[in-house]
């Protein structure tokens, strides 16, 4: 039995398997000891560094005469493991053998850059991550790596499309961890920018999610990067420009999405995500109803979802607060992007999700910038009723392109639509409130637009039964108390701040003479003046009488007394009484020397 398990232990397959494990470990021993004495082992390194070239060699070879397929060419695969680990061994050693492996780097790139595509998938990992080391280390420079990583990126495999994908980004935020060099930045966003204009929808695709992305991590967050991602809005292919436009209408939410999947994410990318809802049974039901394990599951369930609304709540005051940042404040020529993207919208035959996208984009860039494009509002007009798909976002958009630099003759039709359709007594209770608010944000920004007789009719819904429309109707009242009462019935004016106000005319701007604020310091206060004027009487008096002491002259009680009996009859009755119930005793002592006083004059 016993020859019989030794001829087993020693057959072919765990021969070479043992073989194949005592070189790989020999070859992380060696690499070891190099990095502990390179001097000592430079005839093994030119050994192993003949022994790579002559596998490259016959890689290219079996290439050669071999057929291809959609992960590589179909060589011997042992040839390809070879290779690849002696690649990773000779750019570790790079760093400590300068001399006599100054061609091997370039060796490399080239090596990746002509026979990517028809490389083994795992050969190409290692070759990159071989790359990688090598520009981790400074022996590469990435700049010249930058577009070698980019075509990477597009020939489908995903492994390497993550690994070429990561390393970009990760090298460029490590470099401007510190701070900025614009030096160094420039020519790296220059390649970024050539490849974005590239008609290839692959190459064009990868450069900008790369762009997103650096200036989602604020890494690049200059004018030239944002002016980039929105040209791509104008690129030929209709991928980039539906990745331009989420990224500038939500930048926060870019998705890199894969070559293969590319049409479902892009219709999730277009499609609004729900808004979390919490009704009262599903708080009922984790509150009163079950066993006591689901009850605590219903209860870990229903703080997940408040948690999830809370966040939902503070992104969504972030986007309307004052400090919300969109890219498209740092366009340059706003109003030539606005004016060729509305044309392009007027020519495209995109789905609706895309249209609304890019009539989002251009509403939004007319409010930040307080742009005039007269034939938008026109435009908008005709999609304005309330059987309209996504009729909303519409009105977002029309209230969003409203501003105080707009002539109100050009949103005056669509004012009107917007009532017509939407406000009548025929209308639903939701549309008859969704359009008291548009009304009410679009006056807000344009006043000129509402006369006397279409307020006082939109006023009358203040008595309605439901609450949305009531609301909306006494938001309506309230916000026309502060621009303009006069439009106002008597008893729905109330006590408004100012009576006289009016809304500024077309053009009118009212410039300031003063500080702001500066006359509430020039306002009379009577109890200040007099104070001010008594301590002023007292210096004064204390002044005459230090003069007269120095000049030499007498000055007797009785002329004191006199003084005092003249000051006393200014003060009025009123400041005497108070004074008597505040100082009482000193008040009378003060008396009795008067009439001591005054008793001598008579005599």
């Amino acid at each position: 039995m016993l020859p019989s398990r030794t001829v087993a232990i020693l057959s072919p397959e765990a021969i070479a398997a043992a073989s194949r494990s005592a070189d790989k470990l020999s070859l992380q021993n060696l690499q070891s000891k190099m990095k502990c004495d390179p001097e000592s082992y430079e005839a093994e390194l030119e050994l192993i560094y003949k022994q790579f070239e002559s596998s490259l060699e016959l890689f290219q070879q079996q290439a050669a005469l071999s057929f291809t397929s959609l992960s590589g060419i179909g060589a011997d695969p042992t040839v390809a493991k070879d290779l690849g680990e002696r690649a990773m061994f000779l750019a570790h050693m790079t760093q400590f053998y300068p001399k006599h492996l100054s061609d091997f780097p370039k060796q490399l790139a080239d090596l990746l850059r002509t026979t990517a595509k028809s490389l083994p998938s795992s050969l190409r990992c290692q070759i990159a991550q071989a790359v990688i080391l090598l520009i981790n280390r400074k022996i590469l420079a990435i700049g010249e790596m930058l577009a070698l990583f980019m075509e990477l990126q597009t020939l489908g495999d995903r492994m390497l499309k993550k690994l070429a994908y990561s390393h970009v980004v990760r090298f460029i935020q490590q470099m401007n961890k510190k701070h900025k060099d614009e030096a160094k930045n420039k020519p790296l966003q220059n390649v970024l920018f050539q490849m974005l204009q590239r008609e290839e929808e692959s190459i064009a695709k990868r450069s900008l999610v790369t762009l997103c992305d650096l200036h989602r991590r604020k890494v690049w967050s200059d004018d030239r990067t944002v002016n980039a991602i929105c040209m791509a809005c104008f690129h030929p292919s209709s991928r980039i420009m539906i990745a331009a436009l989420s990224f500038l209408l939500d930048f926060e939410k870019i998705q890199d999405d894969d070559d293969s999947d590319a049409s479902s994410s892009e219709d999730e990318a277009t499609t609004p995500q729900p808004h979390v809802v919490l009704s009262r049974e599903e708080v009922y039901k984790a509150h009163h109803k079950g066993t006591t394990a689901s009850k605590k599951k219903k209860k870990a369930k229903l703080q997940r979802v408040m948690r999830s609304m809370k966040r939902q709540q503070r992104l969504n005051s972030e986007k309307t607060g004052p400090n919300y940042y969109s890219p498209l404040t740092k366009l340059k020529d706003a109003q030539g992007f606005a004016e060729k993207l509305f044309s392009r919208l007027q020519i495209c035959n995109e789905r609706f999700e895309v249209k609304m996208m890019m009539l989002k984009v251009i509403a939004r860039t007319i409010g930040l910038h307080q742009l005039i494009l007269l034939n938008f509002y026109p435009f908008l007009q005709k999609y304005v009723q309330p059987h309209q798909r996504d009729v909303t976002d519409l009105l977002a958009a029309a209230v969003q392109a409203c501003h105080d630099m707009v002539p109100p003759d050009a949103v005056e039709p669509l004012f009107k639509q917007i009532v017509n359709q939407f406000v009548h007594d025929r209308s639903r209770t939701e549309a008859i409130a969704v359009g008291l608010n548009v009304v009410r944000e679009i006056c807000l920004r344009i006043p000129l637009l509402m006369t006397e007789d279409l307020l006082q009719d939109l006023v009358l819904y203040k008595k309605s039964h439901e609450k949305a429309v009531s609301s909306a109707a006494r938001s309506l009242i309230t916000l026309f108390r502060e621009l303009c009462p006069s439009l106002l019935v008597k008893k729905d004016r109330g006590r408004p701040t100012d009576p006289k106000a009016r809304p500024k005319a077309y053009g009118e701007v009212n410039v300031a003479t003063d500080v702001p604020g500066a006359e509430l310091l020039q306002q009379d206060d009577p109890g200040v003046d007099d104070a001010s004027d008594f301590e002023s009487d007292g210096i004064s008096g204390s002044k005459d009488i230090e003069s007269d002491d120095e000049a030499g002259v007498d000055v007797s009680d009785d002329d004191i007394s006199l003084a005092n009996n003249g000051s006393e009859d200014d003060m009025s009755a009123e400041d005497s009484e108070a004074e008597t119930e505040d100082w009482g005793g000193s008040m009378i002592v003060e008396e009795g020397i008067e009439d001591e006083d005054s008793g001598d004059d008579e005599v």
